[in-house]
């Protein structure tokens, strides 16, 4: 039973004090109306009519009833109103986690976003490894690699590119590595996102080697890998959106540029596809295009 509807139909009886004016000013049938009324009478286990053929009137429950019932319309139709508002305006708050290298990108981009909607906000989490969405009350997250979550709704928006690169000031050390078994023997500079970072992945588009590494450095942020890699600590994966501006001012090497780390999913997850707000679906489709934009993503 529809508690609020039950209501609205129980206060129109007792305005108009009649089933059959009720009806018609609800436009439903006047069984309909009794119906309501009965099963309201029944959920609550008391009588809110005396019902004869020739008159209706309200027992004392039904009068006591009167102005707890309009509270509850009221509260409703409140609702209803705001729900409706946010849909016109989109506004409200958009909680959105994603991993650092994309937030960074995001980041440049989202004051367009928020100056076309006046009344939305957004909470931008950094995060290194997957979030408890229903716990930390986020509406969306973009992760890497497949999401195994089944409780949650995944939407694949693209594809990592990432690059394996070194400073000049470390190659000058040590010789460049030209193929990937070359790689283990280096200082390594590991990222350990949702894992220890200690296998690193290459492929060439048609053969994927998994290569076991000891890290001379971990680090659970990539920022700070990249960095140490700036520093000369190294051998670094990086996203492109981290190593690319280095890569073309010659601050970092794209190694192995023939055999590149593996690519991995980029994935969108939200808690579920039903019902979702507006300002969500606007923040969601704002990732999707920021993704989609980005050549190096979009594949």
């Amino acid at each position: 039973m529809d508690i609020a509807s039950a209501l609205r139909t129980f206060l129109r009886v007792a305005q108009t004090g009649s089933f059959t004016a009720a009806a018609a000013d609800l436009d439903l049938t006047q069984p309909a109306v009794s119906r309501q009324v009965s099963a309201l009478e029944t959920r609550l286990g008391v009588r809110l009519f005396h019902r004869t053929t020739t008159a209706l009137a309200l027992t004392a429950e039904g009068e006591h009833l009167i102005p707890l019932a309009r509270r509850v319309v009221e509260a409703v139709e409140a609702l209803g109103e705001s729900a409706g508002a946010e849909r016109e305006a989109l506004a409200g708050r958009v909680r959105l986690a994603l991993p650092a290298p994309l937030g960074l990108a995001l980041a440049e981009r989202l004051p367009a976003l928020l100056a076309c909607h006046p009344g939305l906000a957004v909470d931008l989490l950094l995060r290194e490894t997957p979030s408890d969405l229903i716990g930390e009350g986020i509406d969306l997250e973009v992760r890497l690699g497949t999401s195994e979550d089944s409780s949650l709704t995944g939407r694949r928006i693209g594809w990592t590119t990432a690059f394996l690169v070194a400073a000049p000031s470390y190659l000058a050390r040590h010789p460049a590595p030209t193929a990937p078994g070359e790689v283990p023997a280096h200082d390594c500079i590991c990222y350990a996102r949702a894992g220890d970072g200690r296998y690193w992945c290459f492929s060439n588009g048609a053969d994927e080697t998994r290569l076991a590494i000891v890290p001379r450095l971990v680090a659970d942020s990539a920022v700070a890998v990249h960095r140490a890699a700036l520093a000369g600590g190294g051998l670094a994966i990086l996203s492109h959106i981290l190593a690319g501006p280095d890569i073309a001012a010659g601050r970092l090497i794209n190694l192995m540029p023939d055999f590149p780390p593996a690519r991995l999913p980029i994935t969108l997850v939200y808690p579920s596809r039903r019902n979702v707000p507006l300002r969500v679906r606007a923040v969601m489709d704002f990732v999707v295009e920021a993704v989609r934009e980005d050549a190096q993503m979009a594949g």
